[in-house]
């Protein structure tokens, strides 16, 4: 019996570390996650910038090629700046400097919508069930998206 106990608490302790470091269970939005249209992959993890803030890349993409059949990979070609319209979709930073806000929240950054070319200011919390819900405006158009966990 005391072999056995001891087995117990000396798995728990291995463990901990584990469970810890696990996004879910931490509240975290790091991760990838699946966008609301199901046609892309966002990493969320701190920015290289300062391990205190939130960025984000496109990762994966449905459909990574150009529609016209030039097999090129598709490019932000609805940027508002005619110098950045010619970068790849994939590896993209959309997500910018978020920053704590509270437990599963997070405030004041930014996020680039590469369908439209536009940047709203953002907000993401984590919601009950996992997912994370994405809040941006322009002025005084807001969007609202709900993003789950890729697995």
């Amino acid at each position: 019996m005391r072999r056995l106990t001891l087995a117990a608490v000396l798995l728990s302790l291995a463990a901990g570390p584990a469970l810890a470091a696990d996004p879910v269970r931490t509240g975290s939005a790091e991760g990838v996650w699946l966008v609301q249209d199901k046609d892309a992959r966002v990493r969320v993890a701190p920015c290289q910038e300062g391990a205190d803030r939130l960025c984000g890349e496109i990762v994966w993409l449905k459909a990574p090629l150009e529609d016209d059949g030039s097999g090129q990979p598709r490019r932000d070609k609805r940027n508002p700046d005619p110098a950045l319209r010619r970068r790849p979709i994939l590896g993209l930073t959309i997500i910018r400097d978020f920053r704590p806000a509270g437990p599963g929240r997070w405030e004041g950054g930014k996020i680039y919508d590469p369908k439209s070319g536009k940047t709203y200011t953002s907000k993401m919390r984590l919601a009950p069930d996992g997912a994370l819900r994405v809040d941006g405006c322009v002025l005084v158009f807001c969007q609202s998206q709900t993003w789950t966990r890729a697995s």
